[in-house]
C-alpha cells in the first residue's frame, strides 16, 4: 500500500486535474465539517428544527457508526457535498437503520445479499450542479463495488415550503414512472397529508431524487411526513444489478481504476464504536 495513502484518501476523475474529489472523512474534524454543512443546509436553508448548539452542527448517534463521504473542491479544499453510509454490519450496533424511524423496513430484511443505507445527503447551494452529484455518485459506486453490496437504499426529500402542492405533483410523476413493485413497498409511519392547493408553477424534481431515478432506483411506496425537516421523504431502493448500463460504465469502472491508491482508500474500515 502506498505510503501516502492516509494523507490523500481521494477518488479522482479521469481528468488530469479534476475540479472535485471524493473521499471518506478520516478524522473527527472532517466529520464535524460535514455536520456543519448539514446544519447550514437543513436548518439554515430548509428551516429544519435542529438543535445545533453553539457549534451549529447537525449530529445524531448514527454518525458514530457511519462512514462519511465527502466531495471537496480540489483547488480550495472546500467541502461542497457530503453523505453518510450506514452498512448492514454497522446498523445493528447503531440500533438499526435510520430509515427504520420513518418506515416499516421488513422488506429490507427480506432482500438477499448485502445492503447499505445512504442518508443526510446535501450539497452546498453554490455548487448544485451535475459535476458535484456525479462525483458523489462515483464515490458511492466505488464503495459499493469494493465492499460487495447488492442494494443501496435511503430517503430523498421533497420540500413542503408551499404546503405540499409541489410534492404531491412530483409524487404523481413518481407513481407513474418510478414506482417499485408492491412487494418492495415500505409503509411510512407518518403518511404525508393530502394537499389542498395545486402548484402555481412547473415543478422540478430535486437533484438527488433525479439522480436516484437516473441510476435505476425505484420509489418504494408512499412518502413519510418529516415534520421536523418540513419535507416528504421518498424511500428509494437501488438494486445494483439493475443499475442502468450507461451509468454503470461511467461510475463502476473498478477494473480500469483498481490500481489507483486514491480509490483504494475507500476500502478503509470504520473503527468500531464503543
Amino acid at each position: 500500500m502506498p505510503a501516502n495513502m492516509d494523507k490523500d484518501p481521494s477518488i479522482e476523475s479521469t481528468e488530469s486535474t479534476p475540479r472535485f474529489e471524493v473521499r471518506i472523512a478520516e478524522s473527527p474534524a472532517e466529520i464535524q465539517e460535514t455536520q456543519r454543512l448539514r446544519y447550514k443546509i437543513f436548518a439554515g436553508e430548509l428551516g429544519a428544527a435542529i438543535d445545533g448548539g453553539g457549534a451549529q452542527i447537525d449530529s445524531d448517534h448514527y454518525d458514530s457508526y457511519c462512514r462519511h463521504l465527502t466531495v471537496r473542491e480540489t483547488g480550495s479544499g472546500r467541502l461542497v457535498a457530503c453523505t453518510r453510509i450506514l452498512t448492514d454490519d454497522q446498523a445493528p450496533r447503531a440500533g438499526g437503520f435510520y430509515s427504520a424511524g420513518e418506515f416499516d423496513l421488513k422488506m429490507i430484511d427480506s432482500l438477499p445479499g448485502r445492503v447499505m443505507e445512504v442518508g443526510r445527503t446535501c450539497v452546498d447551494g453554490e455548487y448544485r450542479n451535475g459535476a458535484v452529484i456525479a462525483t458523489l455518485w462515483q464515490g458511492l459506486a466505488e464503495f459499493i463495488t469494493r465492499h460487495g453490496f447488492d442494494y443501496l437504499f435511503g430517503c430523498a426529500s421533497i420540500g413542503l415550503e408551499d404546503g405540499g402542492a409541489a410534492a404531491h405533483a412530483l409524487l404523481q410523476q413518481i407513481q407513474a414512472k418510478y414506482m417499485a413493485p408492491s412487494w418492495q413497498h415500505v409503509r411510512p409511519l407518518i403518511p404525508l397529508p393530502v394537499a389542498d392547493a395545486r402548484p402555481t408553477q412547473k415543478v422540478r424534481m430535486p437533484p438527488l431524487l433525479k439522480a436516484y431515478f437516473s441510476l435505476g432506483a425505484k420509489a418504494c411506496g408512499e412518502p413519510y411526513w418529516d415534520r421536523d425537516f418540513n419535507c416528504a421523504d421518498v424511500f428509494v431502493l437501488l438494486n445494483v444489478s439493475d443499475l442502468h448500463s450507461r451509468y454503470a460504465r461511467h461510475f463502476m469502472s473498478r477494473e480500469r481504476e483498481a490500481e489507483k491508491p486514491e480509490i483504494l482508500a475507500l476500502g478503509t474500515r470504520l473503527p468500531k464504536a464503543n
